[in-house]
């Protein structure tokens, strides 16, 4: 999977459905996104733990075989061991899936453990880099520097240890200000980081979800998206709307100042994903 190709690559990212629900509801989701032809959709791992991975490459692979598009496979390193990741990553290439982005994943809140033979994020690229070269490594990054890490001077030595062990590319995690990812790029590439780096864009349509998100990714509201929660906040169809303005306007900020690509965070929803699919495809 080459992100070298095109000017603006253009990616999608779903999730697959909590254990107790329809899990046919993914393929409704996909029959809705595939009238966008992406470069590639990336699934998260699972949903309710890693104990539902396997839904994760059911899906990444479907996604190749039901739908020929290009799949990337979410791996988490936490309590992963390297016998495990070995049979993971074989799976992965035996089902055509070309992409992986390689986590850390959360940490138990109850016991704090990391466990697994992957400490970091970077463990788990070196040694897919080393067993697995045909595989396309992807690592996250962090626009607002990463929630534990002191500060972006850290942050990005961090991240740069990251593509020396293998990162082919970086996606973000969302931000709602262009600006702090205009600032993150100059720094990752005073830096030397050289690889591309897809912005991470979450579509805000419901209040309740993104102060959540904004609480836990330490992300900055800016007062021009403040004032579109104040004002549309209680009218869910009309904040679904609003977002996907907003979105789509950021988008078009992003391409027109050289963005390596756009990474959609669907939330699962083929109505929003096409709307902004919609406004911006001619720019890509």
């Amino acid at each position: 999977m080459s992100l070298q190709t095109k000017q603006t690559v253009f990616s999608l990212e779903i999730f697959p459905p909590k254990p107790d629900s329809d899990k046919s509801s993914i393929y409704r989701t996909l029959d809705g996104l595939s009238g966008i032809s992406p470069d590639f959709i990336s699934v998260t791992y699972g949903a309710g733990g890693s104990n539902n991975g396997a839904e994760t490459i059911r899906i990444a692979s479907d996604i190749v075989s039901r739908y020929g598009f290009n799949s990337m496979a979410h791996l988490p390193c936490v309590g992963l061991s390297r016998e495990r990741a070995g049979e993971i990553l074989e799976s992965l290439e035996e089902r055509g899936i070309t992409g992986v982005l390689a986590l850390r994943g959360d940490i138990p809140a109850d016991s704090g453990d990391i466990s697994g033979d992957f400490p970091h994020a970077s463990d788990l690229i070196s040694f897919i880099r080393e067993n697995f070269p045909s595989l396309s490594i992807f690592a996250a990054c962090y626009p607002e520097v990463h929630p534990e890490s002191a500060n972006s001077q850290e942050d990005i030595g961090w991240l740069a240890h990251k593509v020396n062990c293998g990162a082919d590319c970086l996606i973000t995690q969302f931000f709602l200000d262009n600006r702090h990812f205009y600032d993150f790029r100059d720094k990752a590439r005073s830096s030397g980081i050289s690889v591309p780096i897809e912005a991470g864009i979450m579509p805000v349509t419901n209040k309740k979800q993104i102060e959540r998100m904004v609480k836990i990714c330490k992300v900055e509201l800016p007062a021009k998206f403040v004032r579109v929660l104040d004002r549309y906040g209680d009218c869910p169809e009309a904040l679904r709307d609003a977002g996907i303005a907003y979105a789509a306007d950021q988008i078009t900020d992003l391409i027109a100042e050289g963005v390596d690509g756009i990474h959609l965070y669907t939330m699962n929803s083929p109505y929003t994903a096409c709307k902004i699919f919609d406004a911006i495809h001619s720019m890509l």
